[in-house]
């Protein structure tokens, strides 16, 4: 455990709640993390992770301009159910991403568990896209993702960063209650939102 996992794991709990409040600062925020964590992974030679964190960056601006068009009133974004047929083809775009991807770490790098990690990539790209297009499914996803994670990084020798993705379950279960409970109570479609700062 070091001084930089220690500030990444503070950063990332603070993006991770800002998430789950549905505040657009979320995103800049969650720059910063990622980037902390490319050197991380690196170290403990998880390449496909580390990788995830240069995209998980670009992900980000994404998400942040996603996020300011279509607040509701109170200032947090709208959010909105998935639809069966993206959710189908997001799901079959990771598994293509994770096989590729895993084969290549597999075949041409050194990388500690390239499937595994692989795999984790693949998906935490569809529910980072999920999370952009403010879709409530992309809690239960990570919830997912982030339970494989945790068992991952401690095996890795990752401890702090193992406790911070169990504890990213528990921000993923709050943050999916508290998107269910304010999609019952966002405003309709039609009706006007605020304009976008």
């Amino acid at each position: 455990m070091s001084n930089l996992e220690i500030f990444a794991v503070l950063v990332n709990v603070l993006g991770v709640w800002l998430t789950a409040r549905r505040t657009p600062w979320c995103w800049p925020v969650s720059v910063v993390a990622v980037l902390l964590y490319v050197w991380i992974f690196y170290d403990v030679k998880l390449y496909s992770d580390m990788l995830l964190q240069v995209l998980f960056a670009f992900l980000q601006g994404y998400g942040w301009w996603r996020w300011r068009t279509g607040r509701v009133a109170e200032g947090k974004v709208r959010i909105e159910p998935l639809p069966l047929r993206l959710a189908l083809i997001s799901l079959a775009a990771g598994a293509m991403l994770s096989v590729l991807l895993g084969a290549g770490m597999a075949h041409f790098t050194d990388a500690a568990v390239p499937w595994l990690d692989a795999t984790l990539t693949g998906y935490s790209l569809v529910a980072s896209y999920w999370a952009a297009r403010k879709f409530v499914a992309s809690w239960w996803l990570w919830i997912a993702l982030d339970a494989v994670y945790t068992a991952m990084y401690y095996i890795k020798g990752l401890p702090l960063t193992a406790v911070l993705y169990a504890g990213f379950i528990l921000l993923a279960i709050y943050g999916l209650r508290a998107w269910q409970r304010d999609l019952v109570r966002q405003p309709a479609p039609g009706r006007p939102l605020e304009a976008s700062v």
